[in-house]
């Protein structure tokens, strides 16, 4: 069951089969449905979710009702709401939610800091994951601010493959910054193309 998040964290770092253990032993496996909100926006988000199996979304509601989707979590990624809420133990701004049936493998704030204490190296690879995070963000910021529709869809789709099949149109378009009427005309440009 944890071969695959073990394999994903020691990208970054080399850890022993101990260190491993100790890591392995604070996870605890989740299935959750689809269409499951595991965090709304008010509440103190209180886990970090590794992705097994499945896809979710994390998005805030704008001032005009809509929802607007900041990042689609499917498999080997992690999800949770790291910008107020977990660390700073702040009303969370945004919902988290499964798009499909989900398996994951989360742990609270509380399990991380033991995790630290006990197994010291993982603070480093947490930390290589959060400028990951962090560069990846910037990137997503300046390619929504500088490029047309067309050019954001096909930087999506080279970075996010299989996502279009996963979930719905108009998800793909609030993640982009843009229509699903003008995300119809995009795909259909470059179905001709």
């Amino acid at each position: 069951m944890y071969d695959q998040i073990n394999k994903a964290i020691s990208r970054y770092v080399a850890f022993k089969p101990d260190e491993l253990d100790v890591f392995d032993g604070l996870l605890e496996h989740r299935t959750v449905p689809k269409k499951t909100i595991m965090l709304h926006e008010g509440e103190v988000c209180n886990f970090e979710a590794f992705v097994v199996k499945g896809c979710l979304r994390k998005y805030y509601i704008d001032e005009n009702g809509h929802e607007v989707i900041i990042q689609f979590a499917v498999e080997d990624s992690w999800i949770s709401d790291i910008s107020f809420s977990i660390y700073e133990n702040q009303p969370s701004q945004v919902f988290i939610e499964t798009i499909e049936d989900c398996e994951l493998l989360t742990f609270t704030p509380e399990a991380k800091e033991a995790l630290f204490l006990r197994a010291p190296r993982f603070e480093r690879a947490f930390r290589i994951l959060m400028q990951r995070n962090l560069a990846v963000t910037q990137n997503r910021l300046f390619c929504t601010i500088t490029r047309r529709g067309v050019e954001k869809y096909q930087d999506f789709l080279a970075k996010y493959p299989t996502i279009p099949q996963r979930v719905p149109q108009h998800y793909i378009a609030s993640y982009l910054g843009i229509t699903p009427e003008f995300l119809s005309k995009v795909r259909a440009k470059l179905a001709k193309s």
